[in-house]
């Protein structure tokens, strides 16, 4: 058995933004199905258009639409994507000068061969099937047979928009592979047997939990596992009364920090099987465990805990933990 744990995880939230002035008549176009781009002082059109003129750092007013049709100037091809690429297939990314624009605009280029993508290929815009004002309302840019147009031909201005838009929700997220110390480990494969497990500091003789590799006060390797109570004292709490995208229990709840009995640091958990209104500090809590065929090596083995009913903690045996 491997001494240490892994695991993969994803940090993951929406992030949401004002789009401005600028960008939101660019993604208000792409919703319409037209691509709306920016004339910098020096004569560049520019898709995006940027908010500021490069030159003169003034804010752009001189809007235009161009085409949805355009020539690669550069490509690189992708043969194996990874999550959240336009394609889960092979397919390559272009950088796609649309007739009309002077920079170009970076974007999937859906062909089944890198044998079918060429710097100077004409190129189309796949437009998405239902459009909301993203990026995404271009699905990628496709091959297509039509010349290129006189690049004298005059350039049209974008119409006003009904409806702009003026905010986008964008997902982030980050895969990772987490890696537990051993002392780590020793914890999670405690919690998969119902145990919860810490070290101590052979120099002070605190206690950690979850267990550290060396002591925070003075640097001292941790060599000695302790197993602690499941029973505990609130030492500090929030009533949490927001709800946000993937809540797994109804507001109003109590997230707590508990300090075991014989641990010197406490640690995060859920206050539940009472009223919001009635946790406090010093309260009495006791871990609540879910059913034994749902444990894994996770802290999330324990449901929650909630109150013993005891009389409530002296604030001196915890004052120094908060």
């Amino acid at each position: 058995m491997s001494r240490t744990l892994s695991a993969p995880v994803t940090v993951a939230f929406d992030y949401t933004r004002s789009t401005g002035p600028v960008l939101g008549r660019f993604l208000t176009g792409l919703r319409d199905g037209v691509v709306v781009a920016g004339r910098t002082s020096d004569g560049h059109v520019v898709v995006p258009p940027p908010e500021y003129d490069p030159v003169t750092h003034a804010a752009l007013e001189d809007f235009v639409e161009v085409s949805s049709e355009g020539t690669v100037t550069s490509w690189t091809w992708v043969p194996e994507p990874v999550k959240h690429q336009p394609f889960d297939r092979p397919f390559a990314f272009a950088l796609v000068t649309l007739d009309g624009a002077t920079r170009p605009l970076l974007h999937a280029l859906d062909v089944s061969s890198p044998d079918e993508v060429s710097t100077g290929m004409r190129v189309r815009i796949r437009w998405a099937e239902e459009r909301v004002g993203a990026i995404t309302d271009i699905a990628c840019f496709e091959p297509s047979d039509s010349p290129a147009p006189d690049p004298a031909a005059p350039l049209g201005a974008p119409a006003g928009a009904v409806d702009p838009v003026t905010g986008i929700v964008v997902p982030v997220s980050l895969d990772y592979t987490y890696a537990a110390s051993p002392e780590e480990s020793a914890f999670y494969r405690g919690l998969a047997e119902g145990r919860i497990l810490g070290q101590r500091c052979p120099s002070c003789g605190k206690v950690y939990v979850p267990p550290r590799a060396a002591c925070p006060s003075d640097g001292t390797p941790t060599a000695e596992e302790v197993e602690l109570s499941q029973t505990g004292t609130v030492t500090t709490f929030c009533i949490v009364n927001v709800p946000f995208l993937g809540q797994r229990i109804t507001p109003p709840y109590v997230s707590a920090y508990v300090l075991l009995d014989g641990a010197d640091i406490a640690f995060l958990h859920l206050i539940l099987d009472c009223p919001a209104d009635e946790v406090r500090m010093g309260m009495r809590v006791k871990a609540v465990w879910k059913p034994r065929e749902e444990w894994g090596t996770t802290i999330e083995n324990i449901s929650h805990f909630a109150p013993t009913g005891d009389p409530d903690a002296d604030f001196d045996t915890y004052k120094h933990h908060l």
